[in-house]
C-alpha cells in the first residue's frame, strides 16, 4: 500500500513520551527537525515545541494516530498533519513478513491485523477527510448532477448505450453515498445530515430534470434502454450491493475513485431518470418499476457500504462513540436489510 507523512508538532517535554510510542508502532522511517519552535499557549504564556515527521505505510496510520491524539490532545501546541506520499527516494525495499512460531501460531502482524478487522486500508482520519469532502453541497456538484441527467435522458430517448455511459463518468454521487455509510458506521450526526441534504438535492435535481424533458420530449415506453430500466429482478439485488461495496473500497483502499464512481452511478442514475422520464410522459404506471429498481439499488448501495466498513474495522477511537456508533450500526443494518428484504418480496410476489 502507499506511503504517508505524518508532520506532528508538540511541546518539548512530551519528547520522550512522543518516542516511546512511535517505537511501539515500528514506522519505515522517523526523524526530528532541528531546532525550536516558540509559540503562545491558550494561558498567553510562551512555549518551546519540537516537530517530528514519521513515514509509515497507510495502513499504520490509524493506530499511531490514535495512540498519539490520545496521549497528546489536551496538550496546547499539538497538531498533526497526515499527508499523501507520492514517491520516495530511494524506493523504499517491501518490509519481509514475520515468520510464523514453530507451532503454525499466527505472528503479532497477523493478530493485529484480525483486531483491525483482518483489511489493509486507509486510516479514519483520512477516510473522513476525503468523504467530508464529497459530502459538500455546492453549485459544481449540482451541475454536475444536472448535466449528467440530461446527458442520460438523450441517451436513454435516443438508445444510445455510449451516452448513458458517459453520463455516469460526469455523475458526483459516489461522494455522498458513501459519506452516508462512514457517518452511520462514525455515529457522526454532522456528517450523516450533510451527506442526506447532498445525496437528496442531487437526486432531486435529476429527477426533477427528468420529468422536465419527459414533458418536452416524446418518450417510447417500449424502447429498449427504457423497457430494460422499467422492470425488476432480483439481479439487480446484486448489482446495487456490489457498487456500494465497490464505492467503499475505492475510499478504503485507495482505488481511483472517479472510475468506481461509474458503477455506483450506473445503479441509480438510469433507473432514476426513466423515471422523471416516464412520469412526465405521463406514462405513470410504468414508472412505478423503474421507481422500485431506483430505491432497491439505493438501498443497496447503502447497506452494502455500511458493512463494508464494518469489515473493515472502521470505528470510532474513543470507547464511548464506539459504544453509540456500535448501536447505530446495528440498527442500520437492521433498517436497510428488512427494507431490502421487502423490496425483494414485492419484486418476486409484486409482479413489478
Amino acid at each position: 500500500m502507499a506511503l504517508r507523512l505524518v508532520e506532528i508538532r508538540l511541546p518539548a517535554d512530551a519528547e520522550e513520551n512522543y518516542r516511546s510510542i512511535v517505537e511501539e508502532h515500528s514506522p519505515r522511517e522517523a526523524w526530528k527537525e532541528p531546532g525550536l519552535e516558540v509559540a503562545t499557549g491558550d494561558d498567553g504564556e510562551e512555549m518551546e515545541l519540537l516537530r517530528f515527521n514519521i513515514v509509515l505505510e497507510a495502513e499504520q496510520a490509524e493506530p499511531l494516530l490514535d495512540d498519539l491524539e490520545k496521549s497528546f490532545s489536551s496538550r496546547d501546541g499539538f497538531r498533526m498533519l497526515l499527508l499523501p506520499v507520492e514517491a520516495s527516494i530511494p524506493r523504499p525495499e517491501p518490509e519481509e513478513e514475520e515468520e510464523a512460531d514453530d507451532e503454525g501460531a499466527p505472528g503479532a502482524d497477523e493478530e493485529e491485523d484480525e483486531e483491525e478487522g483482518g483489511t489493509r486500508r486507509v486510516s479514519r482520519e483520512e477516510l473522513y477527510a476525503d468523504l467530508s469532502d464529497g459530502a459538500s453541497l455546492d453549485a459544481v456538484y449540482v451541475v454536475m448532477i444536472a448535466l449528467s441527467a440530461v446527458v442520460c435522458a438523450f441517451g436513454l430517448l435516443n438508445g444510445d448505450v455510449a451516452v448513458i455511459i458517459g453520463a455516469m463518468v460526469i455523475a458526483p454521487l459516489l461522494g455522498p453515498l458513501t459519506s452516508i455509510a462512514l457517518a452511520t458506521t462514525l455515529a457522526d450526526a454532522d456528517l450523516a445530515f450533510r451527506s442526506v441534504r447532498t445525496a437528496a438535492v442531487g437526486l432531486v435535481t435529476a429527477f426533477a430534470l427528468s420529468v422536465l424533458m419527459g414533458a418536452l420530449f416524446p418518450v417510447d415506453p417500449e424502447m429498449t434502454q427504457i423497457a430494460y430500466r422499467s422492470e425488476v429482478g432480483l439481479a439487480n439485488l446484486g448489482l446495487a450491493l456490489a457498487a456500494g461495496a465497490a464505492g467503499t473500497l475505492a475510499f478504503t483502499g485507495g482505488v481511483a475513485e472517479a472510475v468506481i464512481g461509474v458503477m455506483v452511478a450506473v445503479a441509480l442514475v438510469p433507473p432514476l431518470v426513466t423515471s422523471g422520464l416516464l412520469v412526465g410522459a405521463g406514462y405513470t404506471g410504468q414508472a412505478v418499476g423503474a421507481t422500485v429498481l431506483t430505491f432497491t439499488n439505493l438501498i443497496g448501495v447503502n447497506l452494502a457500504g455500511v458493512a463494508t466498513f464494518v469489515l473493515q474495522g472502521v470505528r470510532p477511537n474513543r470507547w464511548w462513540e464506539a459504544r453509540r456508533a456500535k448501536r447505530a450500526t446495528a440498527w442500520a443494518l437492521a433498517i436497510w436489510t428488512v427494507m431490502l428484504l421487502a423490496l425483494a418480496a414485492v419484486i418476486v410476489w409484486g409482479g413489478i
